[in-house]
């Protein structure tokens, strides 16, 4: 492996100066390290500070209203799938794998639905 960088995509969710929530396509770099020696060399992001790291269980048929985030955190959905709306109208469904940084901390927030059971580990961040 060379000393090349790939990119992951990671789908942010934000809110704007009006309390507006929205996506956008954000990609991380990562590049490759001796991560874990004598292991051979992987991709590694930069470290993101963080508070602490939950799993959640979200059972098929969960609604969360709009709601703004607790805080900072990225999550990754591991098994399951789920819809999140923002305010400004649009909604994604998400499947295993998929990762969001969600920011949107202040305003109107995102509203959740679980279309199965849903498994997500959230790294909050500091």
């Amino acid at each position: 492996m060379s000393a090349e960088s790939r990119k992951i995509p990671v789908s942010r969710l934000y809110n704007d100066e009006k309390g507006e929530s929205h996506f956008i396509e954000e990609t991380l770099e990562v590049t490759a390290a001796n991560f874990a020696p004598p292991a051979p060399p992987i991709y590694v992001s930069d470290g993101v500070p963080a508070k602490q790291v939950v799993y959640l269980f979200l059972p098929a048929g969960y609604e969360g209203d709009f709601h703004p985030a607790p805080r900072r955190q990225i999550m990754t959905l591991i098994s399951g799938s789920l819809e999140c709306s923002v305010s400004d109208g649009e909604t994604r469904t998400f499947s295993p794998g998929n990762t969001q940084l969600v920011e949107d901390t202040q305003g109107k927030g995102h509203a959740t639905k679980a279309l199965e059971d849903c498994v997500m580990v959230v790294s909050q961040l500091d």
